[in-house]
């Protein structure tokens, strides 16, 4: 009997001490976790709106999980971020977004995020330029008739959204080092396909005489300087504003003297103006899409910014001939 409760005994002072090894083992594996940054956890990334999602999700792969802060269907140039919408940004371990000329809420964000949050400018290191816009108001008078505004639509140029990825990798690189190789052969792949996005561009624009299109919304400057397009736009840099008669008098002339077959809309915004110009010119309206969103019924029928791009490649020919 005394050596059976001895026996027992010893069990139970191996059974502790397992215990103990295990639980040692355990914080060491954490600590040593910790101290390399726990390779292992999914990155948490929040992005302003559509092509950030895109372009970030790309780089991201398998590493993380990227989350749509504008939702389709609303307007990024009218977008104001909900006291919901900042707290979760505050608990992202990045948030991307393309720059302040857009996304102009996005200082009233990351003025409350901690050193935590990596916030990415992915056109930072992209020239805007300055757009001469018109004013909608007769009555102002001449030397207020303009207002000048840096355009912020660079990802709609397949050689800037190139550069627009390298930088989102390049970021995320520098604060996750230990999974720089698997960034930087995600944006090579990704950079890929916008590189072959570019060349049918040229390959179906560059031989066109007529190089001119007219289109609501003043999205497309960098496309068409990429391009040697001319823009012609109805109106601004958001797609609601009212143009004045002499600048729908203006494009009229211009739509006749160059034989311009179609005036370009937005599906997210009234056609009513572009539908305006057209009857009096006696030419249709097409689609031009910005990109600034892509519905839950597009993203689940599997479009994205490549295909997007290309319908609005076969949109232009219509016109660029």
């Amino acid at each position: 009997m005394k050596k059976k409760k001895m026996i027992f005994i010893a069990a139970v002072f191996a059974l502790g001490l397992l215990a103990s090894c295990g639980r040692a083992a355990n914080e060491n594996s954490k600590t040593s976790q910790s101290a390399a940054g726990d390779s292992s956890q999914k990155i948490q990334v929040i992005a302003s709106f559509y092509p950030m999602y895109e372009f970030t999700k790309e780089v991201l792969g398998k590493e993380g999980t990227v989350q749509l802060l504008v939702k389709s269907g609303v307007e990024p140039h009218d977008y104001e971020p909900s006291a919901k919408d900042i707290a979760n940004v505050t608990k992202a371990d990045v948030f991307v977004y393309n720059s302040p000329d857009m996304e102009t809420w996005a200082k009233k964000v990351t003025a409350n995020l901690s050193k935590k949050t990596l916030t990415i400018e992915a056109a930072k290191k992209i020239k805007l330029v300055e757009l001469h816009e018109e004013s909608s108001n007769e009555d102002t008078e001449a030397a207020d008739a303009h207002a000048h505004e840096l355009d912020p639509h660079v990802w709609l140029d397949p050689v800037l959204a190139q550069k627009e990825v390298q930088t989102i990798a390049d970021a995320l690189s520098k604060k996750y080092p230990q999974k720089k190789a698997v960034f930087q052969a995600n944006a090579e792949n990704y950079i890929a396909k916008l590189q072959k996005l570019d060349k049918d561009y040229h390959a179906a624009l560059d031989p066109a005489k007529q190089r001119i299109f007219v289109t609501q919304h003043a999205a497309f400057g960098y496309l068409a300087k990429q391009y040697g397009l001319t823009q012609e736009a109805v109106m601004g840099l958001t797609p609601d504003e009212e143009p004045s008669a002499a600048r729908l008098a203006e494009l009229k002339k211009v739509i006749e003297e160059n034989h311009v077959k179609v005036v370009y809309f937005e599906e997210s915004a009234t056609p009513k103006v572009a539908q305006t110009l057209a009857n009096g010119a006696g030419i249709k309206t097409a689609v031009l899409n910005p990109l600034e969103s892509l519905t839950e019924k597009e993203q689940k029928a599997g479009e994205n910014y490549i295909s997007v791009m290309q319908k609005n490649l076969k949109a232009l020919r219509e016109t660029i001939q």
